[in-house]
């Protein structure tokens, strides 16, 4: 699968929609988000099981600013509606092929509990 926009209004929807979602929060005056645009794009064609999805800070600004995004590009990984990744910088391409598969990874029953106990899921 492409890359998707998505916005305020659909954001939402999206994450409840998909076990898995990646978002890039990017900028089109941002040269690192450009940059990473392609690397993005990439991994999303090699795992259509995935929803890749692009927010663009300038447009929705209400939504970057619920996530606290205070850097671009910032890339969050987003599973069964628990955010397990934000971070701001572009990844190399295996990099992002790493964490794709770290995300399909993580034991969900676990990180259910965690935040069942008042925990913070351990970083992945």
């Amino acid at each position: 699968m492409s890359t998707v926009t998505v916005s305020e209004s659909t954001f939402g929807e999206t994450v409840a929609a998909n076990p898995i979602v990646l978002v890039d929060f990017w900028a089109a005056w941002c040269g690192p988000c450009r940059a990473f645009a392609p690397v993005f794009e990439a991994v999303s064609q090699a795992n259509p099981d995935i929803v890749f999805a692009k927010v663009d800070t300038e447009a929705e600004q209400g939504l970057a600013g619920a996530f606290g995004i205070t850097s671009i590009p910032t890339l969050m990984a987003i599973r069964d509606g628990v955010v397990l990744y934000s971070q701001a910088g572009a990844l190399p391409e295996p990099a992002l092929v790493n964490l794709v598969q770290a995300v399909r990874d993580v034991d969900m029953d676990q990180v259910r509990a965690q935040l069942a106990a008042g925990e913070a899921p351990a970083d992945q």
